[in-house]
């Protein structure tokens, strides 16, 4: 899961970098870990600014000076398999042919064929372990089949044919050739969000804007916007006009359509709609679904004197835990206070890094706990690691019961299409019961969403059918073992490397092939933030 954006600006004296960045401000909770803006000026050449870290930081007042030119594309990293290397921070960059660069949210689940293929078959050099680099490169070597001086949109499409009949797994992504236009297209499943909006200026001309939510485009005044649809693309060129207007095609044909329903329980911001369904409006009907079930788990349906208090874990399930109080008619309470300052702990990068920052991040009131049955709502329940710290805090604030309501079922599986939950084994939820994750948490009891409820709160008249492989096992695209296998080794090198990095202890598990090929911090692309100071 990652933030994606592209603008097009109709004049070309403007700079589209200012838009961007606070374009990636809305995006921000979408990707902690790195940032990066990629320009293009009239000449045809490419200006970037990346690195890791928080948008804000990396896009510093001196820096966005040197971002010039009307159009551009920004990138908001979660890493997906544990690496923060600084290298791998997008947009990424090949110059041949024509000069592209792409940011790209998902995950690849055919990297391994797809990189021997680069390797043996068409000889393409991949400088990270980054799947999005390997896309890149995909769609690069397609392109350059073309065998032009210059390319038009059939060329482009041909391309994007070819690729997206190459890979597979989920994947929206916004793309730009220099001197030509950017391109955005999304997975034949539908698998990530992606939209398209218009924006019409005082003289009549109009800009254009790709995101990952509606939220930006709304922000910015693109109000007639739509989703692009599973399989679809969309060329936007670089200086649009009446006579030349972005043109879309479904270059490849679409699959079930099945967004990943974690969008809607946690990623997305409640203020976006996705797929014409309101992140809102969703999460309000599963604290409804929520407060049904709990209330059937109490004899005669009574919950009076069994929850005294209803509390959400902030900030992602407030909407739903205000629902499920009002549909329990139970008090709600503001029960943990926030400290704004400290990032989302579900994708800090390793586990110790999340336990401690539970703590730094919220502080239990003693007034709303002393005495009381609580029952705590939160989103989801994945390594049980940050569950069982609140719990933790809300005994010691007093609470004479605690009981947890999760908002989805039991995570039970890796998720392989952007989301970095944890390797199979790590979650609670595995091979785990309600009573037994219960225990493990220390919670007196919990209570999860059933899987058909959590679908039916997120169903629209497009679609009725969602990526939910983490609680079924069961993935869209079919059985991945292979590519979770690999996934799981990539993960735990990662770690290791982490760990001598930061001079722990090294045990027998170290092997010496994992300090062959350490990741860099930086790459020889185009001009990094990390290389550059104001």
């Amino acid at each position: 899961m990652c933030g994606i954006l592209a603008v097009v600006l109709a004049n070309q004296k403007n700079n589209v970098a200012p838009e961007l960045f606070e374009g990636a401000m809305f995006l921000q909770h979408r990707g902690q870990d790195a940032a990066g803006i990629v320009t293009c000026g009239a000449r045809g050449r490419f200006y970037q600014c990346k690195g890791n870290g928080m948008a804000r930081d990396v896009f510093t007042q001196s820096r966005m000076m040197n971002l010039v030119g009307n159009m551009g594309i920004t990138h908001l990293r979660y890493p997906t398999a544990g690496s923060s290397a600084g290298s791998e921070a997008q947009p990424f960059y090949v110059n041949s042919p024509y000069g592209i660069v792409m940011s790209h949210n998902g995950n690849l689940v055919n990297s391994s064929e797809l990189r021997k293929y680069l390797d043996e078959t068409v000889h393409r050099h991949i400088n990270t372990d980054s799947d999005s680099e390997l896309l890149l490169n995909i769609f690069a070597s397609e392109l350059d089949k073309s065998n032009k001086s210059r390319v038009n949109n059939q060329d482009l499409f041909a391309a994007l044919t070819s690729t997206m009949s190459t890979i597979r797994g989920a994947y929206s992504c916004v793309a730009m050739l220099a001197g030509y236009g950017v391109i955005g297209f999304r997975d034949p499943n539908g698998i990530r969000p992606l939209l398209f909006g218009e924006r019409t200026n005082e003289d009549g001309s109009v800009d254009y804007m790709l995101a990952s939510e509606s939220v930006v485009l709304k922000a910015h005044g693109y109000n007639v916007f739509r989703d692009i649809n599973p399989g679809e693309a969309v060329i936007i060129p670089k200086a649009p006009d009446a006579n030349n207007k972005p043109e879309f095609r479904q270059v490849v044909e679409p699959k079930v359509f099945s967004p990943d329903i974690f969008e809607y329980v946690y990623f997305a911001r409640p203020d976006s709609v996705l797929d014409g369904v309101s992140v809102y409006r969703s999460r309000i009907e599963m604290g409804n679904r929520l407060a049904t079930k709990i209330r059937k788990s109490f004899p005669n349906h009574d919950v009076l004197g069994e929850i005294d208090v209803v509390i959400p874990v902030p900030d992602t399930s407030r909407t739903s835990a205000l629902q499920c109080a009002v549909s329990l008619n139970v008090p709600y309470r503001e029960g943990f206070v926030k400290n704004r300052y400290i990032g989302r702990t579900f994708i800090m990068p390793n586990q110790q890094e999340r336990r401690s920052s539970v703590r730094r991040k919220l502080n239990a009131m003693e007034s709303e706990f002393k005495g009381r049955n609580v029952l705590l709502v939160d989103d989801s329940i994945v390594r049980g690691t940050t569950s069982k710290e609140i719990v933790q805090m809300a005994r010691e604030a007093g609470a004479k019961t605690v009981m947890i309501a999760s908002c989805a079922p039991p995570i039970r599986f890796n998720h392989i299409y952007g989301i970095d939950l944890a390797d199979t084994k790590a979650l609670v939820g595995f091979d785990r019961t309600e009573d037994e994750i219960a225990e493990v948490i220390g919670a007196d009891k919990v209570f999860y969403q059933d899987l058909q409820d959590l679908i039916d709160c997120c169903s629209s008249e497009k679609t009725s059918t969602f990526e939910v492989g983490v609680f079924t096992g069961q993935y869209i695209t079919g059985p991945e073992d292979n590519y979770i296998q690999e996934l799981e080794k990539i993960r735990a090198q990662n770690q290791r490397l982490k760990e001598v990095k930061k001079g722990l202890s090294v045990d027998a598990c170290i092997d010496a092939s994992d300090l062959v090929d350490v990741k860099a911090e930086v790459d020889i692309s185009i001009h990094n933030a990390g290389d550059h100071h104001p």
